[in-house]
C-alpha cells in the first residue's frame, strides 16, 4: 500500500468519526448540516455517510431528510466499561451525600478540555441540565477546573488553548492566563469553585478524585446547588463532606493519590 493511499485511508476514518461525533452532539442533522459544520466536500460527502448507514453507525430518515445515531452507535457504547467500576464505587457514596445535603453529587472524568459526566446523585430541589454522557467544557465549571488541576499546567493551559472557550454568564472566564491562575489556586487548596459562571443562579464546588496516573483516568466529585442555598458557610461547609466523601471512594477503590491535596477545610 502507497504512502499516499494510507493517508487517504486514514483521512477519511477521520472524517467519519467527526461525522459521527457531530451527529451526536446534534442530535439530527440535515446533509447540508453537516458539509457546512464540518467544512466537507460535497462530492466525497455522499458515499461517506451512506457508508455509515450502510454500516449502521447512522440512520437517514427519507421523509424528513435528517441523519442521527444509527443501532451500531448504540451497541458499541454500551461495551465501554472503562469507568464503570468507579461509577459503582462511587454512586453509593454519592447518594448519600447528596440526601445529606439536599444537594446534587455529580462525578465526571476529563477528556481533553471537557469533563464528561458518568454518574450524578440528583437530590430533591434543584434538578440540573447535566445528564450521564453529556460533556461541557471544563472551563465554565468547579468540576471542569478541578479535573484540570490534576495536569501538569502546561499541559492545561495548552488544552485551554487549543479550543475556543465561550462565555455562558457575565462571571464566565475565558482568559486563559486566568483560568490558569484559577486551576492553580485550585491545585493549592484542594478544591475548585464554579461561582455562577456556567449557569446564573448556580454554584459549584468539586474535588479531584483520581488522576490519570493514580487511577487511570482524571476524575473528580462535585456538589452542585442554587446559589440562594450556600449561605455564609459556603463553600466550606460543603468542602468538608465532599472531601469525605471522595475520601471513602477512594479507600473502597484502593486507590492512593499523592498528587491530590486534601483541601484546607478538612486539614488536621
Amino acid at each position: 500500500m502507497s504512502v499516499q493511499t494510507e493517508r487517504q485511508k486514514v483521512k477519511s476514518a477521520d472524517r467519519a468519526l467527526a461525522v459521527v461525533e457531530f451527529v451526536a452532539a446534534k442530535g439530527s442533522v440535515s446533509f447540508t448540516e453537516i458539509l457546512d459544520g464540518l467544512a466537507l466536500p460535497r462530492s466525497s460527502a455522499h458515499g461517506l455517510l451512506s457508508t455509515l448507514c450502510t454500516a449502521g453507525w447512522l440512520d437517514h430518515n427519507a421523509a424528513s431528510k435528517q441523519y442521527s445515531l444509527g443501532l451500531r452507535a448504540w451497541q458499541v457504547g454500551q461495551m465501554y466499561t472503562g469507568h464503570e467500576d468507579l461509577a459503582n464505587v462511587a454512586k453509593p457514596v454519592m447518594d448519600r451525600l447528596s440526601r445529606s445535603l439536599g444537594e446534587t453529587v455529580q462525578l465526571a472524568r476529563l477528556d481533553g478540555v471537557e469533563n464528561v459526566y458518568i454518574a450524578i446523585s440528583h437530590s430533591g430541589g434543584m434538578r440540573l441540565g447535566s445528564s450521564v454522557g453529556m460533556r461541557l467544557l471544563a472551563h465554565a465549571t468547579g468540576i471542569g477546573k478541578a479535573l484540570l488541576s490534576t495536569l501538569e499546567p502546561g499541559e492545561a493551559a495548552r488544552r485551554l488553548n487549543s479550543v475556543a472557550l465561550p462565555r455562558l454568564t457575565d462571571k464566565t472566564v475565558t482568559d486563559v492566563a486566568k483560568l490558569s491562575e484559577l486551576v492553580a489556586a485550585a491545585k493549592t487548596r484542594g478544591y475548585a469553585l464554579d461561582d455562577e459562571e456556567y449557569l446564573d443562579g448556580c454554584r459549584c464546588v468539586a474535588v479531584p478524585l483520581t488522576t490519570e496516573a493514580g487511577g487511570g483516568m482524571a476524575t473528580a466529585l462535585s456538589v452542585t446547588m442554587p446559589s440562594a442555598r450556600t449561605g455564609a458557610g459556603w463553600p466550606g461547609n460543603i468542602v468538608r463532606p465532599l472531601a469525605a466523601a471522595a475520601q471513602e471512594i477512594r479507600a473502597v477503590l484502593g486507590v492512593r493519590e499523592p498528587g491530590i491535596v486534601l483541601p484546607s477545610e478538612v486539614r488536621s
